[in-house]
């Protein structure tokens, strides 16, 4: 094409130079024969002039045609301007060459431990691998010993996610962002921990991941030290860092995101494993809306044999994020009027609260957004303060389905907490303090731990949290119950009176029993005061809610049968108290049940309902 071009500009050259050194001879002869009368007289003069004008005429034709002979330049096309305008962001979509992990996974050996993540448990042990399985559960609360014999970079097999999400593809322009892995381990086990990292490493295109940072609070245990610093050097990208005191997720996270390099932040646990393509989809929606806190969806990981939870192609999202009046996380189905805005599963679900554990976020957003409440200690509580601060603030809460990450989800904690559980009660407070306006009152009145430490302000300094509320002209928590969470049921502000039920005859108190989710009889136990499962709330609608954790209300049931503790049927609009489930109480202090005239009554350890009687004392109920 080069020569083609040199060859064609001599051309020109030489047609111009001769052109040139005709008009030159041309202008010569005009002057040397004139226009003189006496020269135009002779013939041969007078056909010497013809020629040359009739030359002249040629030449300027050729002259003033030069553009149309070699071509005049075009307008560029609308996706060369584009093009032109920003060379680091061409059209199209990313291939699957420029989506290629950091690290190719090493070829496994399909009957392997764990393999395609099928679970793995050894059927017969010796005495000696027996206690380590034992000793290894007692340690870290899961299955240790299986972990151990499944390979650190083990596959999970082909890829089930629905059709939508396989095929999805990601534009080039604008272009996904760079992210810094961030997790947090204290005592975890190596091969958990390991395992973590190996697989993001096999799942994260390498033109997106700037690096895995992994923070250290505080571990005493051996193989995390020196042996830990050794073993990343050979993975290049992957980096630890410590706090040298113990100071809990929260720090331990704010450590890490202060030294990243990413575009966004990527905070997962320190037993997780990703499935196929889960980088990108959090990182597409982060570019289509910056204020989005994207989550991925999280299954499973078997605490006791490993096995990962592995996608449904057919299947479709389920849970969302919530919170109650405890102010705990939980896990919700996705109302009806989500699941039809959402046309498949590469549309992201709006979550009133996040789990918190796993998600992604602009680093710039997240700076924007006030980080993490530096002042609350260890864990606890700050999910849902980002919750309510993302949303109140102008962001957003997304679970997006495409994304899978699996996660060992413990029945219990196998750490302890430096300033003990009254750490929890005091990042909730801080929150409740900041966040909840007058509806913090609803939290209180469920746990008198926290309302005495709010009444003695023993929750710390806020005012930076509150000014931080200000400064982003965030708005209040009615605007958050109304639009983000109209589900919600919301207790009464002034209830007409809360607190225990005591039985007047046996001075002892309605109690819910353990584990009580509904759809089990009430017990009497000793009064103790401290709300829990002895907390009922007698409504405007005259029912006897026990709302820590689920709306659960107090349910006559005809004798001999127990009276129960039962889901409310007053769940919002549209909905209304059940028959069953109204109260009055009389000023006899009896608890008469309208509906069937009788009223609550304790027949030994039993609670029933019976023929109101006021010389009862075993009818005579009060809120202490």
């Amino acid at each position: 094409m080069r020569l083609f071009l040199r060859r064609r500009m001599s051309l020109l050259k030489l047609a111009l130079a001769g052109g040139t050194l005709f008009m030159v001879v041309l202008v010569v002869l005009q002057k040397d024969v004139g226009f003189s009368s006496n020269s135009v007289q002779d013939p041969w003069f007078q056909d010497l002039v013809e020629r040359k004008e009739r030359v002249l005429v040629m030449v300027r034709g050729a002259v003033n045609n030069l553009g149309f002979q070699i071509g005049a330049p075009h307008s560029p096309s609308v996706e060369e301007q584009q093009a032109t305008s920003d060379r680091n962001c061409p059209p199209g979509h990313y291939t699957q060459a420029e989506l290629m992990p950091v690290l190719e996974r090493p070829q496994q050996d399909p009957q392997g431990p764990g393999a395609d993540g099928i679970g793995y448990e050894k059927d017969k042990m010796t005495p000696e691998e027996e206690k380590e399985k034992e000793d290894g559960m007692t340690v870290n609360c899961f299955n240790q010993f299986s972990s151990d014999r499944i390979s650190l970079s083990r596959s999970l097999g082909d890829d089930s996610r629905p059709p939508e999400c396989v095929e999805h593809k990601f534009r080039r322009c604008p272009p996904l962002p760079t992210t810094s892995v961030i997790i947090v381990f204290h005592n975890e086990a190596w091969s958990t921990l390991l395992r973590t990292v190996y697989s993001v490493l096999h799942t994260s295109p390498a033109a997106l991941l700037t690096e895995i940072i992994m923070v250290d609070d505080a571990s005493t245990a051996e193989h995390l030290g020196t042996r830990l610093d050794e073993y990343v050097k050979q993975l290049n990208i992957v980096k630890v860092v410590r706090q040298q005191e113990r100071k809990g997720l929260i720090t331990a996270r704010l450590l890490g995101a202060r030294g990243a390099l990413g575009q966004t932040l990527t905070f997962l646990d320190a037993h997780c494993e990703c499935f196929h393509g889960w980088l990108e989809p959090l990182l597409a929606r982060i570019v289509e809306e910056p204020t989005a806190v994207v989550s991925p969806e999280i299954t499973t990981i078997n605490l006791n044999n490993f096995a990962f939870n592995k996608p449904v192609a057919t299947a479709k999202a389920q849970n969302r994020g919530n919170f109650d009046w405890s102010l705990t996380f939980g896990w919700e189905g996705i109302p009806e009027q989500e699941r039809n805005r959402r046309k498949d599963e590469t549309y992201p679900v709006k979550t009133p609260t996040f789990a918190g554990g796993l998600f992604s976020i602009s680093k710039k957003y997240f700076e924007h957004i006030g980080t993490y409440d530096d002042k609350m200690e260890i864990w606890g509580g700050e999910n849902v303060e980002m919750s309510f601060r993302v949303w109140q603030c102008g962001g957003q809460l997304e679970i997006i389905p495409c994304s899978v990450v699996g996660h060992v989800f413990r029945s219990k904690s196998p750490h302890t907490f430096p300033k003990g559980t009254e750490v929890i009660t005091r990042n909730q407070v801080r929150l409740a303090e900041v966040w909840m306006d007058d509806y913090k009152h609803i939290y209180y009145r469920r746990n008198s731990n926290a309302a005495k430490m709010a009444k003695e302000k023993g929750f710390g300094d806020i005012s930076e949290r509150v000014n931080l509320r200000e400064s982003l002209h965030c708005k209040n928590f009615t605007w958050y119950l109304n639009n983000i969470y109209p589900e919600m049921f919301v207790p009464d502000l002034t209830p007409t009176k809360f607190g225990a039920i005591k039985n007047s005859g046996t001075q002892s108190c309605l109690d819910v029993g353990e584990n009580n989710q509904g759809g089990k009889p009430l017990i009497m136990y000793t009064c103790h005061n401290m709300g829990g499962n002895q907390y009922f709330e007698y409504t405007s609608h005259k029912e006897l809610r026990h709302n820590i954790g689920k709306q659960l209300c107090l349910q006559a049931n005809p004798q001999p049968e127990q009276v129960k503790i039962e889901l409310c049927t007053l769940k919002g609009q549209g909905t209304s108290v059940a028959p069953q489930q109204e109260w009055v109480f009389t000023e006899e202090n009896l608890l008469q049940n309208p509906a069937s005239g009788k009223c609550l009554l304790l027949i030994g350890s039993q609670i029933v309902m019976y023929y109101c009687n006021t010389a009862d004392l075993n009818q005579h109920w009060t809120f202490s």
